[in-house]
């Protein structure tokens, strides 16, 4: 048996508890949260769980292996770093800090410690991100020029960060991921409609060393929900609609063709192909991020969301922050 624990047991903790209270031979022996009324309740649920309000007793134990940091963002720098230097390997929720030194010194004590760290980077363990991946790395796209992806919805307004922080992450992890690289020029733009200086809408543009482009819309103030990410290539075009209950991608034979010349000078001839809906196998995305980071603490493989991934992430975070302050000015990184 794998010992777990989980800290931070908020709403999105209550998943990562949920999620490895369900798989065999991990043992969920703690949760941990500041907040004892929430303990109460949770220990309703999860009987076999010791509820705690700090982190010491989860650090003292020889038979927690791994835990997961799912407290606010704010935290996640000090916990982390005190879990690695206490010998457990991680599990931190995006963003993994809000600093680009914070970051670097997590990823560094990781290595320094032979932990693993992983970082919750949920999309790219998504049974789409898969086929997205191996259609642009077998050229089946052929060159791969922008994408863009709207994360939208009229939502939870936050006031400890601004649309930016609370969304991006999950965009920038699956665009640095699919390109295989990092933005070489970064800018955004965004406005503060419900509280003064948080952002409530943002646009970001992430600009690439060999001219691919990707753009990034992210609000809690639209009137639709929406998570959709396409990619277009110079074969064919993808769009993953993670709103769709079943037909989740579609992939587009359409594109540009040869030149073509007449007595009145030239002209691009587009083709228009088949839609194409592809049988993928769903599986939930936490259950598969869990199951990753167990299989990583047994084995000591590297995750494919490790720490340089999510320090990669918040470099273009602490960039698109800057451009956002400097109304769009461009950040060269």
């Amino acid at each position: 048996m794998v010992g777990m624990a989980v800290v931070g047991a908020g709403a999105w903790g209550k998943n990562h508890i949920r999620v490895f209270s369900e798989i065999p031979d991990v043992h969920l022996k703690y949760v941990c949260d500041s907040d004892p009324s929430r303990l109460t309740r949770l220990q309703k649920s999860y009987p076999q769980s010791k509820m705690v309000e700090n982190i010491n007793p989860i650090l003292q134990d020889p038979e927690i292996k791994g835990i997961v940091i799912a407290s606010s963002a704010i935290s996640h720098f000090p916990l982390t770093k005190e879990a690695l230097l206490g010998g457990k390997d991680v599990l931190v929720e995006k963003p993994m800090a809000l600093n680009v030194k914070d970051a670097e010194e997590m990823a560094k004590i990781a290595e320094g410690e032979n932990r693993i760290l992983m970082v919750g980077h949920l999309l790219i363990y998504h049974p789409v991100f898969d086929r997205l991946k191996e259609m642009i790395d077998s050229g089946e796209l052929g060159k791969v020029h922008y994408i863009y992806t709207q994360r939208v919805n009229l939502g939870i307004i936050r006031q400890d960060e601004n649309a930016l922080w609370s969304f991006a992450p999950h965009d920038l992890s699956v665009v640095l991921k699919l390109f295989g690289e990092a933005p070489v020029v970064v800018s955004a733009n965004g406005e503060s409609y419900i509280q003064k200086d948080i952002e409530d809408v943002v646009f970001l543009s992430l600009h690439f060393a060999d001219g691919k482009m990707a753009n990034v819309h992210l609000s809690w103030l639209d009137p639709h929900k929406v998570r959709k990410i396409t990619i277009v290539g110079s074969k064919k075009m993808v769009v993953f609609d993670d709103m769709e209950a079943s037909e989740k991608l579609k992939i587009y034979d359409k594109g540009v063709g040869n030149l073509s010349y007449d007595s009145y000078g030239e002209y691009l001839s587009l083709r228009f192909g088949d839609i194409t809906i592809p049988n993928i196998k769903m599986a939930e995305p936490l259950r598969a991020e869990a199951e990753h980071f167990i299989q990583c603490i047994q084995s000591r493989k590297q995750p494919k969301t490790g720490g340089q991934d999510g320090l990669e992430v918040v470099k273009a975070l602490v960039a698109a922050q800057q451009s956002l302050k400097q109304k769009g000015f461009p950040i060269s990184l």
